[in-house]
């Protein structure tokens, strides 16, 4: 899964998504600690995709809680000058 699928899913598709994606990485570490994984590539794959949806969220908040700014701030003047 690359960058721009992640972007693509709908909020509702990543939270399900990163839910079978951490299911799948609990079952991968007990796999690994009890010798019986073997496509250990896939640990990595698994932990990328969570990082990539993780981050899709967090653009997508910040972006949804930003305000608006549309003029700059006053610049108050010193009154003892």
């Amino acid at each position: 899964m690359n960058a721009q699928e992640v972007r693509d899913l709908s909020d509702d598709e990543l939270t399900a998504k990163l839910l079978d994606l951490k299911k799948e990485q609990f079952n991968l570490r007990f796999q690994r600690a009890s010798g019986q994984l073997e496509k250990t590539d896939r640990v990595r794959e698994v932990r990328r995709d969570i990082a990539r949806i993780k981050t899709a969220q967090t653009e997508r908040r910040k972006d949804s809680e930003a305000p608006a700014r549309t003029k700059p701030a006053e610049v108050k003047e010193d009154k003892d000058a």
